[in-house]
């Protein structure tokens, strides 16, 4: 038996965050609103080089920098 997220052809963490969104678009307007902000995400990195650590970057706003850097690169060849 092969299981529907499977055959769908993602993850079974990207089909939990997917129903989540589901089950919290559903709910009524208070509700919601309370759910949605549990399951906003707020991450962090940062480079560690000669054992210093460096800047703390967010890890959203540093994927969208990327890919608009990757954006940009592709055009331009």
């Amino acid at each position: 038996m092969v299981f529907p997220w499977k055959a769908a052809g993602i993850t079974y963490n990207r089909y939990l965050a997917v129903a989540a969104r589901v089950v919290r678009r559903s709910l009524k307007e208070d509700k919601r609103l309370a759910a949605e902000r549990r399951g906003e995400q707020d991450l962090r990195f940062s480079k560690w080089s000669n054992g210093k650590q460096g800047e703390v970057k967010n890890l959203t706003e540093a994927n969208v920098a990327a890919a608009v850097a990757a954006a940009n690169a592709g055009g331009s060849a």
